[in-house]
C-alpha cells in the first residue's frame, strides 16, 4: 500500500526517540524521507521503504500546496 506523505506531516513511529517523543514531522520528500523529531529537533533520514514500515499513524496533516493557475 502506497502511503500519502507530504511535507509537514506530523507522523507517530513505532518506537519513540531516545528524547521520549513518538511525534516527527515531515521535512523532505523524495527517494529517502526526511524526519524531525518534535521533542528535540533531532533530523534523521531513512529510505522510504523503511519509513513506511515504522509509522504507525498520521497525527496530522502538513499544509496543502497550492499551485498558481495561469
Amino acid at each position: 500500500m502506497v502511503m500519502e506523505i507530504k511535507l509537514g506531516d506530523i507522523v507517530r513511529l513505532k518506537k519513540k526517540h531516545p528524547c521520549g517523543s513518538f511525534e516527527w514531522e515531515v521535512v523532505r520528500l523524495g527517494a529517502d524521507i526526511g524526519i524531525k523529531c518534535l521533542k528535540c529537533r533531532h533530523r534523521v533520514l531513512l529510505e522510504r521503504p523503511v519509513f513506511q514500515r515504522r509509522v504507525v499513524a498520521l497525527v496530522s496533516q502538513g499544509k496543502e500546496e497550492t499551485t498558481a493557475e495561469d
